[in-house]
């Protein structure tokens, strides 16, 4: 047999690599940041998206793992009886407020409304176990670290597949809904997420804690009624753009980006939202009755405002 010409090898070498990165590309994760809520009235706020039998169970003892580093809330990183291993995010000993009740009703209401969430749920208080023994401590956020969903790094607000989407930009307005201040790319996180079918990348705000208070970048108020009630969503429009009053980070991603269209379709989604699932989602996050009200109060308030701007009146949800 005579031996291959070195332009023949290359050749097969190319097109096998060739080959390769097509079946690659046939497999790569499929981007998504939203998809249209179906059936949006009968969606549980309550349990969320991931049901009652990924909840954390208030009557099982969860053993220490580590602590967590970093950010206003300490917390912890446990394991529960059945294995699996959760996130923590308790309530700060200071005035700034706790995050987590914030973080589960926010992500109740981004899931109902087609953005996708990891399993995150309350409790007001656990018990713990470590090398000090058993105790009950004090509660917060319980993210749980889903099987299906594998982390793969944090995703910028200024590049990703869907900057000036109107997808992208009534994430925005929603989170604005919510006088949400810290968009750091820091807190947003990328999913494989593969339920049996083809994978699909979730593009996730993940850190939701710091909103339903003052806006501002250092060390502003969060979870604070009071706070929440004195600030204002909308302040004005300059040509077809909104202006919001915001003083958080990344305050260009505002700048003449959102359109009276794109306020109009954020809010006509959370309009989407009946009594019942706000106060499922206010309950999932272990508030009062006497508090949900008011902080309902004033995000309905903010909805009606961005309807009246966008030509549409309250529909009286």
């Amino acid at each position: 047999m005579m031996p291959l010409r070195r332009s023949c090898v290359w050749s097969i070498v190319l097109a096998l690599m060739a080959a390769e990165l097509v079946v690659a590309d046939d497999i790569a994760p499929a981007p998504a940041l939203w998809e249209a809520p179906t059936n949006l009235p009968n969606r549980d706020l309550f349990n969320g998206p991931w049901g009652p039998s990924r909840a954390p169970d208030p009557a099982a003892s969860y053993t220490f793992i580590r602590a967590k580093h970093g950010g206003v809330n300490p917390g912890v990183v446990v394991r529960d009886d059945r294995g699996r291993v959760w996130h923590v995010k308790q309530a700060p000993r200071s005035h700034q407020g706790a995050e987590g009740p914030v973080e589960v009703v926010l992500s109740r209401v981004l899931s109902a409304v087609g953005y996708r969430q990891p399993p995150v749920y309350f409790l007001p208080s656990f018990t713990l176990v470590d090398e000090s023994g058993k105790r009950s401590v004090p509660g917060g956020r319980f993210r749980l670290e889903e099987p299906s969903m594998t982390s793969r790094g944090s995703w910028a607000w200024h590049r990703n597949p869907f900057v000036d989407s109107q997808p992208y930009k009534g994430l925005l307005v929603i989170l604005l809904v919510f006088n949400s201040w810290d968009l750091k790319d820091s807190n947003n996180t990328m999913y494989d997420e593969d339920n049996g079918g083809r994978p699909r990348r979730w593009y996730v705000v993940r850190d939701l804690g710091a909103a339903m208070g003052e806006t501002g970048r250092l060390a502003p108020k969060r979870n604070n009624i009071e706070e929440f009630e004195r600030e204002t969503f909308i302040t004005g429009v300059t040509g077809n753009f909104v202006n919001f009053k915001y003083g958080g980070w990344q305050a260009g991603l505002l700048h003449h980006s959102i359109t009276v269209d794109d306020l109009r379709w954020a809010v006509t989604l959370l309009a989407g939202i009946n009594d019942r699932q706000w106060h499922d989602a206010f309950r999932a996050g272990g508030y009062s009755d006497a508090l949900t009200e008011r902080f309902l109060r004033k995000l309905k308030t903010n909805i009606a405002a961005g309807q009246q701007l966008a030509g549409r009146p309250p529909d009286g949800r």
